[in-house]
């Protein structure tokens, strides 16, 4: 069996395609923190627990680890903007953004096809990222609304993007 590098690994695992998410809280300062995530699974129904990862090097790390609770928000297609400009760095990423406060506190994206918020029930060091275990406590969805999804390095949503 030959051996296979970093970029071999990571374009196999851009082969399998995923729904967007933003995941959003408020850092102990009350100051919004979100980031572009796209590691997110449900892991039960009994209890209601999802998970998604944060890479170790990422600047929102220290606010994730810390808050009491985050809300995953499942983009839309529309939202593709959102989704880039959550994932960059060095800018306000909620100058111009259409939020509300959610049952914790933390940022509703609007426009989102479904929002998950979340208790901060666990985390587990797992190689060069965190995965973080959420307990859903409020979920809500948009009927019909067509999800933003990312594949092999794009984004699509009912037509390629």
């Amino acid at each position: 069996m030959s051996a296979f590098t970093s970029e071999d690994f990571r374009a196999a695992l851009g082969q399998f395609a995923t729904g967007v998410t933003i995941v959003t809280t408020m850092d102990e300062q009350g100051h919004k923190v979100g980031l572009t995530a796209n590691s997110f699974n449900s892991v039960s129904l009994s209890p209601p627990l999802v998970l998604w990862s944060l890479a170790r090097t990422s600047g929102s790390l220290a606010a994730m680890s810390a808050c009491k609770g985050y809300v995953i928000n499942v983009l839309a297609a529309d939202q593709r903007v959102l989704a880039e400009r959550f994932a960059r760095k060095g800018i306000d990423r909620f100058e111009g953004v259409a939020w509300r406060a959610g049952f914790g506190g933390s940022p509703l994206i609007d426009g989102a096809v479904a929002s998950f918020e979340c208790v901060n029930r666990s985390q587990h060091e797992a190689g060069d990222h965190i995965i973080f275990v959420g307990e859903v406590t409020h979920c809500r969805r948009r009927v019909g609304a067509e999800p933003l999804v990312f594949h092999g390095g794009r984004f699509f949503t009912g037509l390629a993007v």
